[in-house]
């Protein structure tokens, strides 16, 4: 299977570290890449082929459009005339299947995929959309590249795309959000940062291997460590009072909202 990126950025720089870490061949592997540099890192660091926009793009059975949403348009109708039978996969965020096709000319044989930035280190989990026109062997080469990096998803509707990237899509930056609060908790504890860093990664990473690997649920974790009375109650009873929550169900709810917004955007653009 010869898999060409169009895009050498981060996550096509994860997905083919993880393909070459799994023992996928390098020289099955090809990028496209406007910056030199860009080029020049992947061929050094995974020995895989690579050329500019400009040349002939090669042969190969799944193309991966790994670019911005808004740089996707330019670069799908540049790559239609070499695109061949090959599968398209797309990573912009946000760009609906049916505006890819339409890009395309019609083009059928097309899966969506929203990843996230956990990826880079291969624990990412991926929200996939494959449209009429993929066939299940195209189905499994997406799951070979996208296991690569994480755990996957599969999507009946793509409408559900916009949860995705509203809870995993967007989820890391939430994630962060808390850590980096609960740093300046502990500083305002009068902890040194080195301290409240170690106290709040540490914290954060211990509890999420305790979930991942224990039969209980969250909700009866957390109960576990809220003792009647006790500090951890108190600290809850306050998060709870301020509604933190339902604050954080509303922030998702509006990163899926501005996710159709987008959707709804680059569709008209993509009748001009």
């Amino acid at each position: 299977m010869k898999i060409t990126f169009i895009g050498g950025g981060n996550m096509a720089g994860a997905m083919i570290g993880g393909l070459v870490r799994q023992g996928f061949p390098a020289d099955q592997l090809h990028v496209v890449d406007p910056e030199l540099i860009k080029r020049e890192q992947l061929v050094t660091q995974y020995k895989v082929t690579a050329s500019a926009p400009e040349d002939d793009l090669p042969v190969s059975d799944v193309v991966i459009f790994a670019v911005k949403p808004q740089q996707l348009r330019q670069v799908a109708q540049a790559a239609l005339p070499r695109l061949g039978n090959a599968l398209v996969v797309s990573i912009a965020a946000g760009v609906r299947a049916e505006t890819i096709s339409r890009w395309l000319g019609g083009y059928s044989r097309i899966v969506r995929v929203m990843p996230n930035t956990p990826a880079l280190v291969q624990a990412g989990i991926s929200g996939v959309y494959a449209t009429a026109g993929v066939s299940s062997e195209d189905r499994a080469a997406t799951e070979t590249i996208l296991t690569s990096i994480g755990k996957v998803v599969w999507l009946k509707e793509e409408s559900e795309m916009d949860g995705i990237t509203a809870i995993s899509g967007s989820g890391p930056a939430y994630v962060f959000y808390f850590i980096e609060s609960l740093q300046a908790a502990a500083r305002a504890q009068g902890f040194a940062p080195e301290v409240a860093r170690e106290l709040a990664y540490e914290t954060v990473a211990g509890a999420m291997k305790l979930a991942a690997q224990s039969e209980d649920d969250v909700a009866t974790l957390r109960v576990k460590v809220t003792s009647k009375g006790g500090t951890t109650e108190r600290a809850i009873n306050a998060m709870e009072n301020s509604q933190v929550r339902a604050t954080i169900i509303a922030a998702t709810q509006a990163a899926a909202a501005r996710s159709r917004e987008l959707g709804d955007e680059l569709g008209r653009d993509s009748e001009l």
